[in-house]
């Protein structure tokens, strides 16, 4: 395989040249929001100057504001597999599409119909569906995550799936774990039991590639944002479910697809960006092999940098695991990171995650504390839900020094603390012998 062209993608990404007086930056925090090409900056300038103007028009900027929302979608719909840009539908998060979404589909529910939510999902995809429970009175049942393989295990679902299931929603993988659930065992089972699967791929998306429709679930949701993009929520529904589902909308609008679900004007400088984003991905491809369409060169992309962020995602893992004090709260076997995407969380046995992620910053490295909306991971693994974790994310234009870099940072800072947690092990230890 051809060496991967690190400095030729950072290249790309104005942000990561900017330093904060003689400091350097190192982002590691892209779970939460990624850098962007400078094509994808161009792209929004580009469209107030050439194409700034409501849709519906005869007149030329108006014409090519609809060109540009009709590219995006067509963009974004290669980009997770879809087989039409009608199956494609945009608005300003994956949370609010999602309260959007959980609202529309409420409408199917009865008193006592059943719903299942994840103890591993982002608050994003839970708040929504329990509002809407409450809304129509069903019930909400709990599917936990197993924490020695820390997946979302068949079985489990087994156990809570029931006659009156409406509704699976599950994340593809974790935002705080990292790790990847089996989405196609999983919506195969509720699919049989006749429920409808609702899927966050906010996480898998900037690192794998997407196939919704291989999947069996009925949507699929990511944030472009989280994959180099502008800040907008990305979803994928099956058509003939997005055709008959009630949509929320003014009188005004068509029935047509995806028209019947775009509450209001289209951001449609950010769909320019969006477009751009995917083009981003393609540029990736070409420089791997030319590849025979878009969604080729994307998957070649993807191939590329799925081997880089692993190899990475080792690195980082074997240096925090040497570390002592320090609990990786994932996968950590390095035979087993395929099933996890490169966003490493961990605690520390006497230094609060705050405080690290304070004490990083200052270094210039930028990662995040807290539970990361993860409420239920938190919860479930006994951690104080407000100091969480520390969480590193890796991305395509990260490098082997900036992992080093933090390790080394991370070492000096938590030395202090293992010295303090070693004496306090050694006097247990002597309080136990001269019992």
């Amino acid at each position: 395989m051809k060496e991967f062209p690190v400095d030729s993608i950072r290249a790309q990404f104005p942000s990561l040249g900017v330093t904060d007086g003689e400091r350097t930056r190192t982002y590691l925090d892209n779970p939460a929001g990624t850098q962007v090409p400078q094509r994808v900056s161009d792209a929004i300038a580009r469209f107030f100057k050439t194409s700034n103007a409501n849709l519906g028009g005869y007149f030329s900027t108006s014409i090519a504001a609809g060109d540009v929302m009709f590219s995006a979608l067509r963009a974004l719909a290669v980009f997770v597999g879809a087989s039409s840009e009608r199956e494609i539908v945009v608005g300003p998060s994956m949370t609010s599409l999602t309260y959007t979404f959980s609202r529309s589909l409420g409408r199917m529910f009865g008193r006592g119909d059943e719903l299942i939510v994840t103890r591993m999902d982002h608050d994003g995809n839970i708040s929504p569906w329990l509002a809407m429970a409450q809304e129509r009175g069903a019930v909400v049942r709990w599917l936990p995550f197993d924490q020695d393989t820390w997946r979302i295990e068949p079985e489990a679902l087994d156990a809570v799936l029931s006659d009156r299931t409406r509704l699976l929603a599950l994340n593809y993988a974790s935002n705080l774990t990292g790790s990847i659930n089996d989405v196609r065992a999983l919506s195969a089972k509720a699919r049989q039991a006749g429920a409808l699967v609702y899927v966050d791929a906010v996480q898998y998306a900037p690192h794998r590639l997407i196939d919704a429709p291989s999947l069996g679930c009925d949507f699929l949701t990511c944030s472009a944002y989280k994959f180099y993009g502008p800040h907008l929520g990305v979803l994928w529904g099956r058509e003939d479910v997005l055709h008959e589902l009630y949509a929320y909308k003014v009188r005004p609008l068509t029935d047509t697809l995806p028209e019947r679900f775009e509450v209001g004007t289209p951001q449609l400088e950010l769909l320019a960006a969006a477009t751009a984003t995917i083009e981003h991905f393609e540029w990736i491809g070409n420089l791997f092999g030319s590849g025979a369409d878009r969604r080729a060169r994307i998957a070649m992309a993807f191939d590329a940098l799925c081997a880089w962020e692993s190899e990475l995602a080792r690195r980082l893992i074997d240096g925090l695991t040497a570390l002592p004090g320090v609990t990786i709260r994932g996968i950590s076997d390095a035979a087993q990171l395929h099933l996890r995407v490169p966003t490493v969380s961990f605690t520390h046995s006497s230094c609060p995650s705050a405080e690290i992620a304070r004490r990083l910053a200052g270094l210039g490295i930028f990662v995040w504390s807290g539970h990361n909306y993860a409420l239920e991971i938190a919860r479930s693994l006994a951690l104080d839900e407000e100091d969480g974790v520390v969480r590193i994310g890796l991305a395509q234009y990260n490098t082997p020094q900036e992992i080093d870099k933090t390790i080394s940072a991370l070492s000096a800072l938590l030395a202090p603390h293992s010295e303090h947690h070693a004496v306090s092990a050694r006097q247990a230890e002597g309080s136990l012998s001269t019992n």
